[in-house]
């Protein structure tokens, strides 16, 4: 099942400064998993831009998993994967290479999803570049 929040916003354009994070959100053989849900307002207002930008940078869509979650009475969040990933808040978007958690987004921060986790991408690839090779 997708979300439909995940649908990119219509003339989206990355702000000024943000290409190269956006850029690294496409640049490892990365995966999304974007739980989220259609009902929430913080999902409504973020994840049109995320899905944009996915899609500007390039990412393929079986590159990106949605989970769709509902709420309980408790507030507390159920659905695909919940459990196993500590979800708690919504939006929650983690990064995946090789299997292994590379970053995560949780619910809101000063600047847009993709920014966000682009500069956590960014950092990553910079590390992995960085580190000694195995000659």
């Amino acid at each position: 099942m997708r979300l439909e929040t995940m649908e990119p916003a219509d003339g989206w354009e990355p702000e000024p400064g943000t290409e190269a994070a956006i850029d690294a959100l496409a640049a490892g053989d990365y995966a999304f998993h974007v739980w989220g849900g259609d009902w929430c307002i913080d999902c409504q207002q973020q994840l049109p831009a995320f899905g944009a930008a996915l899609a500007h940078a390039g990412v393929d869509d079986d590159r990106i998993h949605h989970y769709p979650t509902e709420k309980e009475d408790d507030g507390s969040k159920t659905g695909p994967g919940v459990e196993e990933y500590g979800i708690e808040y919504i939006p929650t978007v983690v990064v995946e290479r090789d299997g292994e958690e590379v970053a995560r987004f949780v619910e809101s921060a000063e600047e847009p999803i993709a920014v966000t986790l682009g500069r956590a991408l960014s950092a990553e690839q910079a590390a992995d570049e960085a580190a000694p090779g195995d000659d």
